[in-house]
């Protein structure tokens, strides 16, 4: 019998980034794009060397590859609570499956920024006690994110009491 894929456990039921995620990177992503286009044409034009152009076309094909993209970086984000743990999983060339312990956790932060605020959005992170530990749920709705930083929060406590 094969092993089963150490990315998606079996009986795992994931989570999801809100699909407004995509719209809001896009936007982001694509903006960022647009202004390196027009920072490196304008140098191209006050310079007059003709080569920059073709770094402009480059950028531009990148920023449109990259917002094209979008969707799939979002699709493979998700989380999944557990009894003991809570599951994060992101990446799609470089899988990355992160397993925190509800009694490791050390506090919940909830960010949101313009864009995101605007598409209401909120990023939720979980901090340990190792640095290394990188565990962001991004696109999660606003009034989910209080949620879910309130049952981790108390979930992290009620673990944290008993050891």
């Amino acid at each position: 019998m094969p092993d089963a894929d150490p990315f998606d456990p079996p009986g795992v039921t994931w989570r999801r980034p809100s699909p407004r995620l995509i719209l809001v990177t896009s936007v982001i992503n694509g903006a960022i794009g647009l202004v390196a286009a027009v920072a490196v044409a304008a140098a191209a034009q006050l310079t007059g060397r003709w080569w920059l152009w073709s770094v402009v076309v480059v950028v531009l094909l990148g920023t449109a590859f990259w917002v094209a993209t979008e969707p799939r970086r979002v699709n493979a984000h998700g989380y999944a609570e557990r009894d003991d743990d809570l599951l994060v999983r992101r990446g799609i060339l470089r899988r990355v499956l992160v397993v925190v312990p509800y009694g490791r956790m050390q506090y919940v932060d909830v960010t949101a920024g313009p864009i995101q605020r605007l598409a209401g959005l909120a990023t939720v992170q979980l901090h340990t006690a190792s640095t290394g530990t990188m565990a962001e749920i991004p696109g999660v709705p606003v009034d989910e994110a209080g949620r879910l930083r309130d049952r981790l929060a108390s979930r992290g406590e009620s673990r944290l009491a008993g050891l």
